[in-house]
């Protein structure tokens, strides 16, 4: 007899908090796991008690599902999640939905979609936020997919999202890939929000000789600013661990980045976009740079840091100089990546609630912070707003701490210490405000030796010139790419 509300594969930690999530908030959940042991443990383990089933066979797990049957997969992106739908299918009826809840790249969500639709079967791809922690208290959730799944689902997933207020951090994207997409460029934030940080403590750390408790104690006065957020919070708190030694941790902790992919994939879908992506892609390099641990070593010693004394800066006048160039540079990371969603909606036909968006990631996810609420009131006054810089709050708050930005880069240079995702911002703002920029030459060069076409300033846009530069190659055009 059908028992469960839904099912789900996986019981790593992630799977696991959500079960139990799930049963707090009165689902009842059936579980499977490839190895039996895993499925054991866990129910007689924080599971006992709970309204949980455990199975120990896909078919088992199907059998126990209330009509139409919900099944999530919590497993690894890629092959696994092919390999366990595939199993799944000839288990299912039609208008059974599958779930898969893990780091999906979305072509992939798209794909399955459609496949899935084929056969009878509903699918939703979504992006879930918020680490192990969000995961068992209240992740942010950004379901996607078949939109006649969203129904069956939508009361399961809002009652165990994080919310804002009284409202759910979760709600439908959009079609078919939407959901991981979105979530794509929340992991992408998220790697320039940490870069920001990573920097602006160097900048303390090493530019002002502040120690590490010095730093904690301005990370946890920031968070109770504008900067208030969850990265901020967890910085501050890092900073208070010792090592065995009495030594602060994080002086212990090697500093080669890992990544696991995301971030990687909004640069290059913001190169397939041509939106200038530029923070978040610097971030993702900055990583792959800190990864050269073994080069860095030795460059260091062929190319030493000679620099002044760093306590001679006015510290209270850097530390403030910091906080603006973290906030401005902020502001800039969701600016492009919101201008990375709009662009992506428009290409694949989606109707991306953007407000709607950022209310999602006001709770439970990795990137909330306070600041989100004013991207939620931006396009709650202007749907169509097409920039985020273009709405009042954010001009101003440009304005108010531009020239700190500029302040704190020069005295990271003054300093030798790499600050990219804070330069990167500072550039893109400085492009994105230019009148004039220095593309003509590029379209001079690209005509010269392509014979690639340019505009022209006296002419209407649209009308394409040739110049015979070398006055032996005719007045024949190439053919030309435009962004």
């Amino acid at each position: 007899m059908s028992q469960a509300d839904i099912g789900l594969i996986g019981l790593a930690v992630m799977g696991q908090n959500l079960v139990l999530n799930m049963a707090d908030h009165g689902f009842t959940v059936a579980v499977y796991n490839r190895s039996p042991d895993k499925t054991r443990a866990f129910l007689n383990g924080e599971a006992a008690s709970k309204s949980i089933i455990g199975t120990e066979s896909l078919e088992e797990l199907v059998s126990s599902l209330k009509s139409p049957r919900k099944v999530m997969l919590m497993v690894k992106a890629g092959e696994v999640v092919d390999h366990f739908i595939e199993q799944l299918i000839p288990l299912l009826d039609e208008g059974d939905i599958i779930i898969d809840g893990g780091n999906s790249l979305y072509t992939d969500s798209t794909r399955r979609t459609h496949e899935l639709k084929e056969k009878g079967l509903l699918f939703i791809g979504t992006g879930v936020s918020g680490g192990e922690e969000g995961a068992r208290h209240g992740p942010s959730i950004m379901p996607g997919g078949n939109p006649q799944a969203w129904p069956a689902v939508k009361p399961i997933f809002q009652a165990i999202s994080a919310k804002a207020g009284e409202e759910p951090c979760c709600d439908w994207v959009g079609d078919a890939g939407a959901g991981h997409y979105v979530k794509m460029v929340h992991n992408g934030i998220e790697y320039g929000d940490m870069q920001l940080i990573a920097e602006s403590y160097q900048l303390m750390r090493e530019g002002l000789g502040m120690s590490a408790d010095e730093c904690h104690q301005v990370f946890a006065e920031w968070n109770k600013g504008v900067l208030d957020s969850y990265l901020i919070e967890i910085t501050a708190d890092i900073l208070t661990f010792k090592d065995a030694d009495g030594a602060p941790l994080i002086d212990k902790i090697l500093d080669a980045a890992g990544q696991k992919g995301t971030g990687k994939w909004t640069g290059i879908s913001s190169l397939e976009m041509g939106v200038p992506l530029t923070l978040i892609t610097e971030s993702v390099y900055a990583r792959c740079l800190s990864a050269l641990k073994d080069e860095r070593l030795t460059a260091s010693k062929r190319f030493p840091r000679d620099v002044g004394t760093a306590m001679s800066a006015d510290r209270e006048t850097v530390l403030t100089a910091i906080h603006d160039a973290l906030y401005a540079s902020k502001i800039i990371s969701y600016t492009q990546g919101y201008m990375l969603m709009q662009e992506a909606a428009k290409h694949f036909s989606w109707d991306l609630n953007y407000g709607g968006i950022a209310l999602m990631w006001r709770g439970g996810c990795i990137i909330r912070s306070t600041f989100l609420g004013e991207i939620k009131r931006a396009f709650d006054e202007q749907p169509d707003l097409n920039n985020l810089l273009m709405d009042n709050f954010f001009e101003q708050a440009i304005k108010a701490t531009e020239a700190n930005w500029r302040k704190a880069i020069i005295f990271g240079i003054e300093q030798k210490i790499p600050t990219p995702a804070l330069s990167s911002a500072l550039a893109f703002f400085d492009g994105y405000r230019s009148e004039t920029v220095s593309a003509n030459m590029l379209q001079a060069q690209r005509d010269y030796f392509g014979a690639h076409t340019y505009e022209r300033v006296d002419a209407p846009r649209g009308e394409r010139f040739h110049t015979d530069w070398i006055q032996s190659g005719g007045n024949i055009s190439s053919t030309s790419y435009e962004v």
